[in-house]
């Protein structure tokens, strides 16, 4: 089983602890790290633009990744949300099984969805 590390980049603290709740709840990951605030600089719009940001890194399988994509950006603030993801190429085994069993097989929730 492949795993994987989906970068997010988020408004704020709030909003990277309510997407990371999220993802949990669905069981679409096993683990978000929410790092502290960093300085972004980027092209939007055709214009430079610099804000402050909070960096999110979860853990989950790779079969998983497109669902994460899509609910992030089903619930994320931001139009175009930055959600990108980078496979993991080894590790400690039992930690990699313990993404795996974290996790949900890919597909559809069968539990309603409750977003906070």
């Amino acid at each position: 089983m492949s795993m994987a590390f989906v970068y997010i980049t988020t408004r704020d603290r709030e909003e990277a602890a309510r997407i990371a709740r999220v993802l949990l709840q669905e069981r679409l990951v096993a683990c978000v790290n929410v790092l502290g605030e960093v300085d972004s600089y980027f092209s939007w719009q055709g214009q430079v633009q610099n804000e402050g940001e909070v960096v999110c890194f979860a853990k989950t399988r790779e079969t998983l990744v497109p669902e994460v994509t899509e609910t992030v950006q089903n619930i994320h603030s931001y139009s175009c949300p930055c959600v990108v993801a980078l496979p993991i190429a080894g590790g400690n085994p039992e930690f990699l099984a313990w993404i795996e069993d974290s996790t949900r097989n890919p597909g559809p929730s069968q539990e309603p969805k409750e977003y906070l």
